[in-house]
């Protein structure tokens, strides 16, 4: 799995979540994560939670920590689902590191009861992925600014949550090969 890390902000509008976007951003084409820094509005016509488009939620912030993951080993959507519950799992594992009272619900993540996190994971015909956003700073809703991560320490937990995901993968993937199968009775 190939972790990118974008030094420069990019904002994130719903295109991302794309089938092959890390192959036309970066000529990508293996299974990847890539994390970035930028603000967050998706339009009712890009939204991808069916609940969501109907009861006309928004998906908006000025600032946010993005994470974009493809897989291409399967198209299946309760694989994908696990996947990002593995993922929102290792985020808040990070989190908890730095501040106790994080809350998970699912794909969710709260502080103070006030949700901090965005995702939505789904498939296209080549590839599976999910979008996770974390709210840098927000006035309505939990954000690391709120739980004292600010500054430098921002760019830290990107990279820490990337890079932890990748080897999360990579060590499946390397218990994978060293399992035999059960025998058949």
């Amino acid at each position: 799995m190939e972790c990118i890390i974008l030094d420069e902000r990019l904002d994130y509008d719903g295109n991302q979540i794309s089938s092959l976007w890390a192959y036309n951003l970066a000529d990508v084409q293996s299974d990847s994560i890539i994390a970035f820094r930028g603000a967050c509005d998706v339009k009712i016509e890009h939204m991808i939670d069916l609940e969501d488009k109907k009861q006309g939620d928004m998906i908006f912030s000025t600032d946010m920590l993005h994470f974009i993951i493809e897989h291409f080993d399967s198209t299946d959507l309760k694989l994908i689902y696990a996947r990002q519950r593995l993922f929102t799992a290792i985020v808040r594992e990070i989190l908890s590191s730095r501040f106790l009272d994080i809350e998970r619900m699912g794909d969710d993540l709260f502080i103070k009861g006030k949700k901090l996190t965005v995702s939505i994971a789904s498939t296209s015909p080549v590839s599976q992925k999910i979008h996770f956003g974390i709210n840098v700073v927000h006035d309505h809703y939990g954000s690391l600014d709120e739980i004292g991560i600010g500054g430098d320490e921002v760019g830290k937990i990107l990279r820490e949550i990337a890079n932890s995901y990748t080897n999360e993968i990579a060590d499946i993937e390397k218990d994978l090969r060293k399992s035999r199968p059960l025998d058949v009775i």
